[in-house]
């Protein structure tokens, strides 16, 4: 049976920040995020308000423009599922794209590339498991649906941390609604 093909759903914005402590106060304090992941050193930090998503903004340490110039570190788009992915990787190979990386995070599948003014676009789904992140290594797409999924699955299990994502939504629940409780 064929699979009906997921128009593409935008899912979380990555942005370079210069003061990870300043954004992370206004991102949690004001806007009613909670942390949801994130390198021990501040490098990145992922940040949600729904369970059903690891990370719906992503700071990224390293911002090297003036304040007053936007800067959008990637567009994120989630395509439903593995083959979706496959399919969009084909496409930009087939467009000739520019930086084309086959990517899991453990917790998704992505295929990052650039468009033709360089901006960074990921199409990605998510996979059934939870890693600390960051987290991310090379698969390949040309691989069987099957084979990309047994390998991801393996990498993951081996990893400090991993659980099943029900595990960690169920976990994330209770934080933001501990968040939401404090707030009234």
């Amino acid at each position: 049976m064929p699979q009906t093909e997921q128009a593409p759903r935008l899912s979380h914005v990555g942005l370079y920040v210069t003061d990870v402590p300043k954004m992370l106060d206004f991102y949690t304090s004001v806007l009613g995020f909670v942390v949801s992941d994130g390198a021990p050193d501040g490098r990145i930090t992922f940040l949600s308000r729904n369970p059903s998503d690891h990370h719906q903004v992503v700071l990224v340490r390293g911002r090297e423009t003036a304040p007053e110039t936007m800067m959008v570190q990637q567009v994120s788009f989630n395509v439903g599922n593995l083959a979706a992915v496959q399919r969009a990787y084909r496409k930009v190979v087939a467009a000739g794209c520019d930086s084309i990386r086959p990517v899991s995070h453990g917790n998704a599948w992505s295929v990052y590339f650039r468009d033709p003014e360089g901006n960074q676009i990921e199409m990605f789904c998510d996979t059934p498991w939870y890693v600390p992140q960051p987290c991310g290594f090379t698969i390949d797409l040309d691989q069987s649906e099957n084979e990309v999924y047994r390998f991801t699955e393996e990498y993951c299990r081996a990893q400090p941390g991993f659980k099943p994502m029900e595990q960690w939504r169920a976990e994330i629940s209770t934080k933001i609604a501990d968040k939401l409780a404090a707030a009234e």
